[in-house]
């Protein structure tokens, strides 16, 4: 799947307007951070060799606070200038004693505490990044740290991957909406719902539901204006193999080339997987909410990262929290709740859900472990975590 998606296209975004994107360009420091020798506690910046040779009344020369120009000490032995956090460190100056052991005597200053060394309470030009260094790599999901270092380094906009338009479809006759009145026979609509809610909190901002009857000439008409205009399609339902199951051949039969359908997993197995002529993704996930909740994060959340231009990060891995048996020979993503152990860190707590249609049965969890079966797994065994957004 991840070999047969394409990038997204990259724009220039405001940097107000940033934080959620990807980021597709390094961020260089375009100047020394600090970019001079920076005072961080307030006191009196002075010559340690004053200080060392038993200096301990200093007359104060000035006042230099954050913002303003360095001003420089004067040539005598006692020389001090009172200084503020974040203030540039006086010229001649490579000391500072914290306000707090010192006292003042009219027009001097009297060190009270511990004498200071050189670089006392200074932040050396360039001990951070020296201008040039790469800060931010591309390929990273642009947070409020991303977004500091941006703006120290005067970027007012960033290149981000474009986002892409995400089209979640749902299908079959039962299903009605939510404000709908419901029949019996009829359930309410919760896959393209929940869905949307997880593109959303993954940074997919533009995503719009639809709904497919199970009517062939409905599906053929709707799905080729929704194909055509979307980036990504993710379908909920009719992809199994039963006599309304129109999907896989209807995408067939619009040019979309499958790549895979079904499987070895659970929940998801009729899992279905394309591309359009023209290079859109295509996920038919299961109908079953628990499976297409599951699907969407272990396929659809990973194809989209790809496409963005997104860094692989390394998976997390938690001990189960207690003993697993899994008979069938299948991956089984397991809902997991995350504790922490008496002894200390964190396990996973296994938590099926009753069934794959049970979606309460996810509330309370945390996301889910992937198991490889037929197997027994004892508790505290690693096992690989994805979280639900």
């Amino acid at each position: 799947m991840l070999a047969h998606v394409s990038p997204l296209p990259s724009e220039d975004c405001a940097l107000g307007l940033a934080r959620g994107r990807v980021l597709r360009t390094d961020l260089r420091a375009d100047r020394d951070l600090p970019p001079f020798d920076r005072v961080t506690m307030d006191g009196f910046a002075l010559r340690s060799s004053a200080v060392g040779a038993g200096g301990r009344r200093f007359r104060v020369e000035g006042v230099q606070a954050a913002g303003m120009r360095a001003q420089a000490l004067s040539a005598a032995e006692d020389a001090c200038v009172e200084v503020m956090t974040g203030a540039v460190l006086p010229i001649g100056a490579d000391c500072v004693i914290p306000v707090e052991e010192t006292t003042r005597d009219g027009a001097c200053m009297v060190i009270s505490g511990t004498a200071p060394k050189a670089g006392n309470a200074i932040h050396r030009r360039g001990s951070d990044h020296a201008a040039g260094t790469v800060i931010v790599g591309a390929g990273v999901r642009i947070t409020g740290r991303e977004v500091a270092v941006a703006a120290a380094c005067g970027y007012a906009t960033l290149n981000v991957a474009q986002l892409p338009r995400v089209a979640v479809v749902s299908t079959g006759d039962e299903l009605v909406e939510v404000d709908a009145a419901v029949a019996p026979h009829q359930i309410r609509r919760s896959n393209d719902h929940a869905l949307r809610a997880a593109l959303l909190g993954a940074g997919c901002t533009r995503v719009e539901r639809f709904h497919l009857r199970d009517v062939r000439h409905e599906i053929e008409h709707m799905l080729w204006h929704i194909i055509a205009e979307f980036d990504v399609v993710v379908i909920t339902g009719g992809v199994s193999k039963g006599k309304f199951d129109f999907l896989p051949a209807e995408l067939e039969r619009q040019g979309v080339r499958k790549l895979f359908h079904g499987v070895a997993q659970r929940p998801g197995k009729p899992m279905w997987f394309g591309l359009s002529s023209r290079g859109t993704p295509i996920f038919a996930l299961p109908g079953n909410p628990v499976s297409a909740y599951t699907c969407l994060h272990r396929y659809v959340f990973p194809a989209l990262a790809a496409m963005s231009g997104m860094t692989t990060r390394p998976m997390l891995r938690y001990p189960l929290g207690r003993d697993v048996t899994f008979k069938p020979a299948l991956t089984w993503m397991l809902p997991v709740r995350l504790e922490n152990a008496p002894a200390g860190g964190v396990v996973a707590m296994p938590e099926p859900s009753n069934t794959s249609g049970d979606f309460a049965g996810l509330v309370g969890t945390d996301g889910f472990v992937t198991l490889s079966g037929p197997g027994e797994w004892r508790a505290g065994t690693l096992v690989e975590f994805r979280p639900w957004v």
